[in-house]
């Protein structure tokens, strides 16, 4: 699928470019060499977390892009998809890339995007996340980010994850309507689910990954590149990244703008629940938060629930590449 912008949005995310001062020049474009390629597939997954990846197309053309598709892509299928060659860059949860980098997928992290955006909601009676034991918890896809990340989470006061959670899927029905229909106890929600519920008046949020120690200290989301792609267009994956950085800056800068080209280009449904959610995801971190010691911390959690074999040092050696990250850092000053 290849989303266009019209005029408007042409404009809009142009003029709040270049006031947030986040244009490239041409002459700098110019230094850093020829673009080995003019074409670039991200990840479509409709989830606002992602929110820079999707409003990045017009600074994509900026960088010298032509041809920018999105392709729809299930959230448990993320790596397996940028692995296969089918996608070239995706945003995910930090925890997600683990198992795949794990396995040996030829899939490199690039950068850490944002902190925290999983909230868990759980029906009365349960105040934490101890008190899942022996709970039914919903989530989308066992293997997708909210299923590796609240198992990280619940190893960490204790749990064993794999006997004390009954994990709930339906391939008909969302968590979030088993959730507010009463079919299960718990649920790990991503926006624009939370707004949903509150909206809805529906449980009450026991876990916050946003605000809430240890999670809150390391990023959420993490951009992720196919390792091929990486290795042949070094000049495009910078200019990948500098894109998606700098959508991320006016998330954090430009939350209404940003949430209405959300809506307007179909990746959401709702302004008022994308506004919220821009407003409450802290997407004005990725120069202050360490990348590898987000990959490292999340390692060594499901390396301690036998969800990995690998050690922490041969997921970073193997599996990450921040050469343009830090590049990006001293050139994307504010």
């Amino acid at each position: 699928m290849q989303i266009t912008q019209s005029r408007r949005q042409f404009l809009t995310t142009l003029s709040l470019a270049a006031g947030a001062r986040l244009i490239g020049t041409p002459a700098a474009l110019a230094a850093e060499g020829t673009l080995e390629t003019t074409s670039v597939r991200l990840a479509n997954r409709h989830s606002l977390c992602n929110a820079p990846q999707h409003v990045a197309e017009q600074l994509l053309r900026i960088e010298g892009f032509t041809e920018i598709r999105y392709i729809e892509v299930a959230a448990e299928a993320t790596a397996g998809a940028i692995a296969g060659g089918n996608v070239d860059f995706s945003m995910a949860h930090a925890s997600y890339w683990i198992p795949a980098l794990d396995a040996g997928q030829p899939v490199v992290l690039l950068a850490g995007v944002h902190v925290g955006c999983f909230e868990l909601f759980a029906r009365d009676g349960i105040h934490g996340v101890a008190d899942l034991k022996g709970k039914s918890v919903g989530v989308g896809a066992l293997g997708n980010s909210s299923h590796i990340f609240l198992a990280a989470t619940a190893a960490h006061v204790g749990l064993d994850p794999a006997n004390d959670i009954l994990w709930v899927t339906n391939p008909k029905v969302k968590p979030l309507e088993l959730f507010a229909g009463g079919k299960i106890d718990a649920f790990i929600a991503s926006p624009p689910e939370p707004q949903e519920l509150r909206a809805r008046n529906v449980g009450h949020v026991i876990f916050n990954s946003s605000v809430d120690r240890p999670w809150s200290q390391y990023f959420c989301c993490m951009l992720g590149g196919n390792k091929e792609f990486v290795q042949k267009h070094p000049v495009a994956t910078k200019r990948v990244l500098r894109a998606i950085l700098k959508a991320t800056d006016l998330c954090a800068r430009e939350p209404a703008g940003m949430a209405r080209q959300m809506v307007d280009r179909g990746f959401t449904d709702r302004y008022d629940y994308a506004l919220q959610a821009l407003g409450e995801v802290p997407y004005d971190k990725w120069r202050e938060y360490d990348a590898e010691d987000t990959v490292r911390f999340y390692s060594l959690r499901l390396h301690e629930i036998g969800m990995i074999k690998s050690s922490p040092q041969k997921i970073i050696a193997d599996g990450t590449d921040w050469r343009f990250l830090n590049e990006l850092k001293r050139e994307l000053k504010v």
